[in-house]
């Protein structure tokens, strides 16, 4: 089989290194030893391309999931949850986003053209067809956009075209899905009247909406609002791994229906039936995922999310360089070539043109 190019609908890599390298971008762009993208990294796993998610973190809120989890992010069968952090002020992460939007303007700057932000999907086919590494600005969680959406259209402008309104705590837009294992995602209120004009106004700019993180009634509120395809950039089924963060048939039912999709996030914590984040998980319950919501949904419904440099990846996948093993492995799975082409970028291309074309 040919090498296949992958496009990958979330990583948290700017936020990474950031945080450890400030607004260095040489670690990026020459590569380096840690976490789980860099460009030389990505040339070699035949990574083209993603959402590069940019998230303010809860101040301390590292500290409580540790204590929940224990430090090797290892916990005894049963239930247990971890509390929602803080509300964060809205001027401190406003703060933080416009400094990791610098750090991206930085990396491109000096690229010297191997890497794009690309805000349509003209640009998008471009960047790909020049072998150039595509951006896609994402924010997760919406808590640097003002209650009544007035800098939303300076962050368009600066490139953002991907938006989960919430993260796993709640804001003034919505409630995301407590990190409960096992748990469901129906839990708390819907959208917010400001979450439903953040939806509304997403839509008439051409930015998407993610439905990933987002509680079950924010989730039909979406479905209810949007005319756009609805997308979970980073989620999985829940009927494998009984995480809130996974999405139940019903859910992936009604993605399907809009002609949306779901990227197949790779956390060893939302795959296995356990929920336990051991060292052992391999590759081959992605695949699992993957099967299951094919089966489920249809192939054109279907593609991948890693949530590198954001997560725990399984032992025989350590980081982007080793995308070729899952693609390997779908292979082995009895997925065809054109199947495969399909989840790993021709169905992340077919709905973002669909969903940004409604802003043009």
């Amino acid at each position: 089989m040919a090498r296949i190019p992958v496009f990958d609908g979330h990583n948290d890599t700017l936020t990474r290194l950031h945080g450890e390298y400030g607004p260095d971008p040489s670690p990026f762009l020459q590569g380096s030893s840690d976490g789980h993208i860099d460009l030389p990294r990505a040339r070699a796993g035949g990574l083209v391309g993603g959402f590069f998610a940019i998230f303010t973190r809860s101040p301390g809120y590292e500290r409580t999931f540790l204590d929940v989890l224990g430090n090797d992010r290892q916990v005894i069968a049963g239930a247990w949850r971890v509390p929602f952090p803080p509300e964060l002020v809205q001027s401190e992460a406003w703060e933080h986003v416009q400094t990791i939007i610098r750090y991206l303007d930085s990396i491109v700057e000096q690229s010297n053209g191997a890497v794009a932000v690309v805000r349509s999907a003209e640009d998008l086919r471009d960047s790909l067809a020049s072998g150039t590494l595509a951006i896609i600005l994402h924010i997760e969680g919406a808590e640097c956009i003002e209650p009544d959406l007035s800098n939303l259209d300076v962050l368009y402008d600066r490139g953002l075209r991907s938006l989960g309104p919430v993260w796993s705590r709640p804001n003034r837009f919505g409630t995301g899905v407590p990190f409960d294992f096992p748990g469901s995602p129906d839990k708390g209120d819907g959208l917010t009247k400001a979450g439903k004009e953040l939806v509304r106004r997403c839509g008439e700019l051409g930015i998407l909406v993610d439905v990933s993180h987002l509680n079950e009634r924010g989730f039909w509120d979406v479905a209810g609002l949007s005319l756009a395809p609805m997308v979970a950039t980073h989620s999985n089924a829940h009927v494998l791994c009984p995480s809130p963060r996974n999405l139940t048939d019903r859910q992936l039912g009604a993605i399907a229906s809009s002609g949306g999709l779901v990227g197949v996030n790779f956390h060893r914590g939302f795959l296995r039936g356990d929920g336990l984040e051991n060292a052992e998980t391999s590759y081959e319950e992605i695949v699992r995922h993957v099967r299951y919501m094919v089966d489920h949904m249809g192939v054109e419904h279907v593609a991948l999310g890693s949530d590198f440099d954001g997560a725990t990846m399984p032992n025989d996948l350590p980081d982007v360089a080793a995308l070729p093993t899952l693609v390997g492995g779908l292979s082995d799975a009895g997925f065809s070539e054109s199947e495969i082409r399909r989840m790993a970028l021709d169905n992340w291309m077919r709905v973002l043109g669909d969903s940004w074309k409604r802003g043009s």
